[in-house]
């Protein structure tokens, strides 16, 4: 009877697990980053970013392009990030951990341009 609940709870793991590997594989985040998260619809600029870390903390500069409505990257960051530990800041900016998040948006040509900038807080 033990040998059956086990087999169970393992079968559920792995359903589990099985369910969960698309949405898993399809998470893509800003390079340079482990954790903010490339919205659906954005495409990264190859080459337009960069990576530093100083003593102060590490600068990232990333730019990611799209056919998507400005309104709708706002909205998916500003639900998004809090649930990573950002919290807005009064210039629109997002804070974090003695971080500074700044997303800039771009129209024109019907493309969307986003640009990442985390830098260092100043203290």
């Amino acid at each position: 009877m033990r040998c059956f609940s086990i087999a169970r709870l393992v079968l559920c793991f792995a359903l589990t697990l099985s369910a969960l590997a698309p949405a898993l594989a399809q998470a893509r985040f800003v390079s340079g980053t482990e954790d903010l998260p490339l919205m659906t619809g954005l495409a990264e600029v190859k080459d337009a970013g960069m990576v530093f870390d100083t003593p102060a903390g590490r600068l990232v500069e990333a730019q990611a392009e799209g056919s998507i409505a400005a309104s709708a990257v706002r909205a998916f960051y500003a639900e998004t990030l809090p649930q990573l530990g950002w919290y807005a800041l009064e210039s629109g900016d997002y804070a974090r951990e003695g971080e500074i998040l700044t997303i800039d948006i771009t129209e024109g040509n019907g493309r969307l341009g986003v640009r990442f900038a985390l830098t260092p807080q100043s203290k």
